[in-house]
C-alpha cells in the first residue's frame, strides 16, 4: 500500500507545509538523510495547544499536540521528497520538546503522540530512536515541538 493510500485510510490529510518563521530552512538533505526542522502545533496558520504540560494541558491533550506536530513533519517531509513519501526508507529519529512545569516528568508519554503517527503511517519503517525533553518555553507559547531525521531513497 502506498503511503498516500495509508494516510487516506488513517484519515490523515497533510496540510500545506509551513514556511519557516526564522533564519533557517525547513529541511536539509544530506547523504540520503532528510533533517527536518522542528514543527510546532500550527493548524491553518494559527498555533494550537498553547500552554504548559502539568499546568494548562493534560497528558492526553499533549499527545494530541505531538500528533499534530508529527503531521506537520510529514508535510515538510513530503515536500523534501518531491511529493513522494514512498521514498522514505526509515524514520531514523524524532526529537520531542515539551513545554512544561519543572515538576512534570511524563515527557515520553506526550511525545508518544508523534511516535505513534510514524508507526501508523510507515509501519515497521516508522520505528525510530527518540529524545523527549522538557523545556521552560517554546515558540508562540505552544506546548510541543517535534523535529525529525528520515532516511530516503
Amino acid at each position: 500500500m502506498s503511503i498516500e493510500a495509508r494516510l487516506a485510510e488513517l484519515g490523515i490529510t497533510l496540510p500545506e507545509a509551513a514556511a519557516p518563521v526564522g533564519a533557517y530552512v525547513p529541511w536539509v538533505i544530506e547523504n540520503g538523510l532528510v533533517i527536518l526542522s522542528g514543527q510546532i502545533t500550527m493548524r491553518d496558520g494559527a498555533p494550537q495547544y498553547l500552554g504548559k504540560l502539568g499546568q494548562d494541558i493534560d497528558i492526553e491533550t499533549g499527545q494530541a499536540a505531538a500528533r499534530l506536530c508529527a503531521i506537520n513533519l510529514l508535510s515538510q517531509l513530503k515536500v523534501a521528497c518531491g511529493g513522494d513519501l514512498d521514498r522514505v526508507r526509515q524514520v531514523v529519529r524524532l526529537g520531542g520538546f515539551v513545554n512544561c512545569i519543572p515538576e512534570f516528568t511524563a515527557h515520553a508519554q506526550v511525545v508518544n503522540g508523534a511516535s505513534e503517527v510514524m508507526v501508523e503511517v510507515f509501519g515497521d519503517k516508522g520505528r525510530h530512536a527518540r529524545a523527549a525533553v522538557g523545556c521552560s518555553s517554546l515558540p508562540l507559547g505552544v506546548s510541543v515541538e517535534v523535529e525529525g531525521l528520515f532516511a530516503i531513497d
